[in-house]
């Protein structure tokens, strides 16, 4: 009989594993794909707000700063199955893609199942032999395969199946687990006004502070939601919040209403429109500085502010951040399988032969914006190509 591939997880570093392992070997039924739903890739018709960021057109240079924790780790994946080859692969499957703002790709469709359903249909047009609806308890369950590639995502979104079976896994071949928590997530700040959830912030300013001092800046939008500061520039700080109230440390947000003005060129403003008004709330309106709803939260967020310091409120309104939306909610698991034990050329276990990790279940995430897709589809790819030249050559998986 020939040698045969168990890959565990049929989202989206899974699907492209078990693609890119049964196009090498040319047979596809050697390729078994195991997965707890019925239908492959449930996880990947929620990103995007539904509409699925598959991957952003930076170049690797720029690519890389937006990868966590080593991104070094990943630069040979995607060296092999890079951003542009993502965006050929998919229009090759006739789903045409668009990009946004941000260098963000979306299917042109905007429809996140479009992407998931061509995912599945290459699969099963490729032979692969699809299990859905079954449980892989244990890594021994696999033990009459020549090779197991481990794709089950991290433990956000557990609804979608991502209850972190794969870290089982991994501890069951020996492997260390780095430390998991949640990414791109809510941040919940201390005494949240009410009047805020539902609102959107477009073009602003964040700044984190974590123990008084400032470590990162964003610019774009965000929403106030019921769980806190939301999506967008917020999710792109809360990685490092997030890990940093796990280590007790102080946590501020701060709020620049108007990052493209100085507090000079708002007190200009000011004079030009306001010479004889004395009273803040007035200011603010006259001057077109907050939306109306906005007013009130802003007000009740500065008891003592008075005309003169009008321009310095706007540019720092302060969130003192105290909480954050667990994986129930969070989109990314960070952390994860240590990298340090993975071969970067072929993701292949340094522990144990024929075993390979892709996607999320390794410790590497990225920020919003498709980097994570990416590396889902990157090292996936690599993962699947590397594991089925392997069985090639006499079931013999390479060390290193």
């Amino acid at each position: 009989m020939q040698p045969r591939l168990a890959i565990v997880g049929g989202g989206p570093a899974g699907m492209m594993a078990a693609i890119r392992a049964a196009v090498t070997l040319g047979d596809g039924s050697r390729v078994v794909l195991f997965d707890k739903n019925e239908r492959l890739g449930r996880k990947i018709y929620l990103t995007g707000k539904g509409r699925c960021n598959l991957t952003n057109t930076r170049p690797w240079e720029e690519f890389a700063p937006h990868i966590h924790p080593n991104q070094r780790f990943l630069q040979q994946a995607f060296r092999a199955f890079s951003n542009e080859d993502v965006i050929r692969f998919f229009e090759e499957l006739g789903v045409p893609t668009v990009t946004l703002q941000g260098q963000r790709v979306y299917p042109a469709s905007l429809i996140a199942g479009d992407v998931a359903r061509a995912l599945e249909r290459r699969v099963l047009e490729l032979g692969v032999d699809v299990h859905g609806g079954v449980n892989v308890g244990h890594l021994s369950d696999l033990d009459g395969f020549d090779a197991v590639i481990v794709a089950t995502g991290g433990k956000s979104y557990p609804v979608t199946g991502s209850t972190g079976d794969g870290y089982r896994f991994a501890q069951e071949a020996g492997h260390r687990v780095t430390p998991l928590f949640p990414s791109e997530t809510a941040l919940l700040p201390k005494d949240y006004d009410p009047a805020l959830p539902g609102l959107e912030m477009k073009n602003v300013g964040l700044q984190l502070f974590l123990d008084r001092q400032c470590v990162a800046s964003e610019q774009g939008d965000f929403n106030f939601t019921g769980d806190g500061l939301e999506s967008g520039i917020a999710y792109r700080l809360s990685r490092r919040a997030v890990w940093a109230l796990c280590n007790g440390q102080r946590v501020d947000i701060v709020l620049d209403l108007k990052p493209a003005l100085s507090e000079e060129q708002l007190a200009n403003r000011m004079k030009r429109k306001a010479i004889a008004v004395k009273q803040v709330s007035t200011v603010l309106e006259t001057c077109s500085f907050l939306p109306r709803v906005l007013l009130g939260p802003f007000l009740r967020a500065h008891p003592g502010l008075t005309v003169e310091n009008i321009p310095a409120a706007l540019k720092s309104w302060p969130f003192r951040i105290f909480d954050y939306k667990g994986f129930d909610r969070a989109v990314v698991t960070a952390g994860g399988v240590d990298l340090k034990e993975i071969v970067p050329k072929t993701m292949a276990s340094r522990l144990r032969r024929g075993l390979y990790f892709c996607g999320e279940v390794l410790d590497l995430d990225g920020d919003t914006g498709g980097y994570n897709l990416q590396i889902a589809f990157s090292t996936g790819a690599l993962a699947g190509a590397s594991a089925a030249r392997a069985l090639l050559a006499s079931g013999d998986p390479p060390r290193e």
